[in-house]
């Protein structure tokens, strides 16, 4: 039986029982959506926190927000926090923190900037062996999690993060550890220690507090530990029939074992013309065109608990603030698992309360039947 909207957004308030898993408010009512956004010149409108409220109820403000306006990322997550808890008090907001490139946006990471990093700090980062200088992508720095003191003050420093800004949870960004620049026998310890960070961060920002891990959900060190695992499709391999197949198989391991998963889907990718991105206008228009395919391919897969993410990056401008109509309209539950017609062939076929859903992955077409 499904409760009523209402009393399923209640139960989801209350204490959690020893040893339970914590996880955002979730209905069938129409497609769930995860949104996740920031800018580094502004902050939202008041009209942009009642449109992106109306489409979510899951939401996490990306690394930059605020980090100019209000000196620190973590105080521009506290502002919007704030105003997206009015507008629905049961709101989850999820607070950005990258576990790899030392980005310095927070409060407390503003002096992580090339030539700029204090003694106490520098020491927590990773030198380019052939030089001796500090490692870095674009001036961004990167963290040295087989350092042990960049462990715990990295733990403390999200634990800080969430309860200053009075988030229900934290995203982390990066799960490799750079093991790519280390020495191949090295490279088991970055795997060991970059879960061990993520067990530090978990007891620091507590266990009511959600655990989200961009693209780990397949390191069985850290499926163990995350509370909800993103799936971040950035390359065209992580997008073939096959890839999406293990995405749909892990979505229900992720479901069965209580936890939480969020399916971002990048239009852009795969979409650029000779390396040059499209402008805004361009991504709007390809994004409602592939909407119907990446649409169903998510619904095919969908677990309780599973979230859809859509758009063309990371801002304001690329899709949080998009209108999709069929975002709105009624899914309710499905009526079973997706179907395989053909064994032979890539066409999947699902049924919900109020719609059907048909996708074929070798064709990369799809579509939804609203009921």
């Amino acid at each position: 039986m499904t409760l009523p909207r209402p009393f399923a957004l209640l139960l989801c308030t209350l204490p959690l029982l020893a040893g339970e898993t914590p996880r955002p408010t979730f209905s069938w009512d129409r497609v769930p959506v995860y949104q996740m956004f920031g800018s580094n010149t502004r902050l939202l409108t008041d009209e942009e926190v009642e449109h992106i409220s109306d489409t979510t109820d899951f939401l996490c403000i990306e690394k930059q927000h605020g980090a100019r306006l209000l000196r620190g990322s973590d105080r521009g997550a506290a502002h919007e926090f704030a105003r997206f808890k009015r507008n629905n008090p049961d709101a989850t907001c999820l607070f950005y923190f990258n576990s790899a490139f030392a980005y310095p946006f927070a409060s407390g990471s503003r002096s992580l900037r090339k030539g700029n990093v204090p003694p106490h700090l520098e020491r927590f980062l990773i030198r380019d062996p052939k030089t001796g200088e500090l490692a870095d992508r674009g001036n961004v720095l990167y963290f040295d999690v087989l350092n042990p003191g960049l462990r715990k003050w990295w733990s403390s420093e999200v634990g800080r993060y969430i309860r200053e800004t009075g988030a229900d949870g934290l995203f982390v960004d990066q799960m490799h550890g750079f093991s790519h620049l280390r020495p191949r026998e090295k490279r088991p310890d970055v795997r060991t220690a970059q879960a061990e960070m993520m067990r530090m961060a978990k007891e620091a920002i507590g266990p009511d507090k959600i655990l989200l891990l961009n693209n780990g959900a397949h390191i069985p060190e850290l499926f163990a530990i995350g509370d909800a695992f993103m799936f971040e499709h950035y390359s065209t391999d992580l997008l073939t029939k096959e890839a999406i197949l293990r995405d749909w198989n892990l979505m229900r391991r992720i479901a069965d074992a209580g936890k939480s998963s969020v399916w971002r889907i990048g239009v852009e990718v795969g979409h650029k013309e000779d390396g040059k991105k499209l402008t805004d206008s361009e991504y709007q228009q390809l994004a409602r065109q592939r909407l119907p395919y990446y649409l169903a391919a998510f619904l095919a897969g969908a677990c309780e608990y599973s979230y859809f993410q859509y758009g063309w990056g990371w801002g304001l401008e690329t899709g949080p603030l998009m209108d999709y109509p069929e975002m709105k309209k009624p899914l309710g539950k499905p009526l079973g698992e997706r179907r395989r017609p053909d064994p032979h062939s890539w066409v999947f076929l699902r049924e919900f309360e109020h719609a059907s859903v048909r996708v074929d992955l070798e064709k990369k077409e799809g579509s939804v039947t609203w009921k």
